[in-house]
């Protein structure tokens, strides 16, 4: 089994919700963690040998652009109590071909901890990088967070957060 780190420097994190004014969207990197798996010789993922994996995502590293905006989703989601959203892999399976997986983790977010399931492509890159692109949608309230109200902003409740992840095999 190979031990991936995430390259927090090169690794994305897209998160975008919708208010009853604009758009907010949200690009990130500093996304941190790591995944255990073994790759077969045709470059798929050896599903015999179950993988591991987490990553963390420090809520200080998310920002609009807006700092009214900002500051009211760092107080909603309680930064300071909750300085980390986490994600811990649970098993992956083949979707078809072409790198094609579904992903199941929990995704611990508030302090609250949610089952997800959703596809992820998952390529080698070359005999040492990874990259996995994958995108989901959540309802932040199944978190205990209301969507702010910011003057005459409503914040919808469903989030899109996509993920491109780079990472690279540690040396044994």
């Amino acid at each position: 089994m190979a031990r991936f780190r995430i390259v927090p420097e090169r690794s994305q994190v897209f998160i975008g919700a919708r208010s009853s004014l604009h758009p907010i969207n949200t690009r990130t990197d500093g996304l941190e963690g790591f995944l255990e798996l073994t790759m077969g010789t045709d470059g798929a993922i050896d599903l015999s040998v179950s993988p591991n994996g987490r990553l963390s995502l420090p809520v200080e590293r998310l920002s609009s652009g807006n700092t009214l905006e900002d500051r009211e989703m760092r107080r909603r989601i309680d930064a300071r109590r909750y300085p980390m959203i986490h994600g811990d892999l649970v098993e992956i399976e083949r979707a078809g071909d072409d790198g094609q997986y579904r992903v199941r983790g929990d995704l611990m977010f508030k302090g609250v901890t949610k089952r997800y399931e959703d596809g992820m492509t998952i390529t080698p890159l070359d005999d040492r990088t990874l990259r996995l692109e994958g995108e989901s949608t959540f309802d932040v309230r199944e978190f205990g967070m209301e969507p702010p109200r910011i003057l005459m902003l409503k914040v919808q409740p469903h989030v899109n957060v996509r993920v491109e992840i780079f990472a690279e095999r540690e040396e044994a």
